[in-house]
């Protein structure tokens, strides 16, 4: 599973020259994508919400695997194609890229999390352009 969706970041980001070159059309069109071979995603930044020091470590860590469910229970569903935090201990804590075509959907699914609902992590939602397969 996480080579399925560390492949799929890379050519949702265009990161790899040798995924541009292995482009499948027909995979593209399944996916849903359009005459460009793109479709619309949206992005959720995950960060640091203002409750993170109303609970304890104790607290943190049953939020935390609260969350991964979530993200599992999402991934599952079909609607989250990648998440991942990023390095270091600032307030951007990461990403959700959601294959869903609206913010409301988006939003909805953010607001299964845990972690939102205790304020440990907020999500700023954005619409993205990116190649569908």
């Amino acid at each position: 599973m996480k080579k399925i969706l560390f492949s799929l970041l890379l050519v949702s980001l265009g990161l790899s020259a040798f995924a541009q070159d292995q482009y499948d059309e027909t995979l593209a069109q399944r996916l849903g994508a359009d005459d460009y071979g793109m479709k619309k995603y949206i992005m959720a930044f995950l960060i640091r919400g203002d409750s993170v020091s109303n609970y304890t470590p104790e607290q943190r860590s049953e939020i935390q695997a609260g969350h991964m469910a979530n993200i599992g229970k999402m991934a599952e569903m079909g609607k989250l194609i990648v998440a991942g935090p990023f390095m270091g201990n600032d307030e951007l804590r990461g990403i959700y890229i959601f294959d869903v075509q609206t913010l409301e959907e988006a939003k909805a699914l953010t607001e299964t999390d845990p972690a939102i609902k205790a304020g440990v992590l907020k999500m700023d939602l954005k619409e993205w352009y990116g190649s569908a397969a």
